[in-house]
């Protein structure tokens, strides 16, 4: 029989978590959030009967408790839930946070609850939940082995692929996620912005590049970053470089400092790689 869940938070991941684990027939004690609407329209999606603005009232019969609030919120409300006996001993209280590790929760390990985390490695855009959004994806755990055993077996039942990390270390996790997200994000825009002051209009220019980033990223699935590494820093080609620093300079300007620190990080990569030598590596770091 599967545990007894309550979702405390009914926004984007809290939706998505609500909808799926009720399709896989998962018992629920409740819905809670502080907006009683947003807990209703929830509740109400998920054939679910009990939903509150007030989270201990419908946490106290739970096997296990998925706090789902933003981030700067999570650390409180374990609390309240703890001051409110709201969490029963032997319960696992999990976050869904990226960016914090179980130990925000420690307030209900002295209840006797087991905590930990369980972060969707997906961006959820809205409350609407079309299809398995947590279908393929990396679901990243930590914490307390109690906790841990059952967010393992929810990722599991989601059709996710559940993945353990360090406590200590999930902010690394986490800012590995920003690089590969939004900073993708930024650099798109860059090079963008770059073939806009070359004369491509912005709104034509991605269709330009899809090949090369499509390939790119085929080639780092295929073989890795180091293997997959092209350009001018790899063939040591001084010159393309220094004249694209002088036509950013000239043209745009604002882009100067991101490109040379992307140009003398791409330098380190390929020395470790042993694409270049020591010497190449120095002479592009001194750009």
């Amino acid at each position: 029989m599967k545990p007894v869940v309550a979702i405390v938070g009914c926004g984007r991941t809290g939706s998505a978590l609500g909808v799926m684990l009720a399709q896989k027939g998962y018992p629920f004690s409740g819905l809670a959030s502080r907006s009683l609407d947003s807990a209703r329209r929830l509740a109400a999606r998920c054939g679910i009967g009990r939903y509150s603005d007030r989270a201990s009232s419908i946490t106290r019969e739970s096997d296990i408790i998925l706090l789902t609030t933003p981030d700067d919120a999570i650390q409180q409300a374990c609390e309240r839930l703890v001051q409110e006996n709201g969490i029963s001993p032997g319960a696992a209280v999990l976050h869904c946070s990226g960016a914090h590790p179980s130990t925000i929760l420690a307030s209900a390990r002295t209840i006797g609850a087991a905590i930990g985390s369980m972060h969707p490695l997906q961006s959820f855009a809205s409350t609407d939940v079309i299809g398995n959004p947590f279908l393929g994806i990396q679901m990243a755990i930590e914490g307390d082995d109690a906790a841990c055993r059952k967010a393992r077996e929810i990722a599991i039942d989601l059709e996710a692929h559940p993945i353990s990390i360090g406590t200590e270390t999930k902010p690394l996790y986490h800012a590995a996620a920003v690089v590969a997200s939004n900073f993708l994000v930024v650099l798109m825009d860059m090079a963008l912005r770059l073939n806009a002051a070359s004369g491509i209009p912005y709104g034509d220019g991605f269709a330009v590049l899809k090949p090369l980033i499509t390939g790119t990223i085929h080639n780092i699935e295929r073989i890795g970053p180091q293997a997959a590494l092209t350009g001018p820093v790899v063939r040591s080609d001084f010159q393309t470089v220094k004249t694209h620093l002088q036509a950013i300079q000239a043209h745009a300007p604002e882009w100067l400092l991101l490109y040379r620190s992307l140009i003398q990080s791409t330098a380190e990569l390929a020395y470790k790689a042993g694409r270049i030598t020591q010497e190449t590596r120095d002479r592009f770091l001194a750009f």
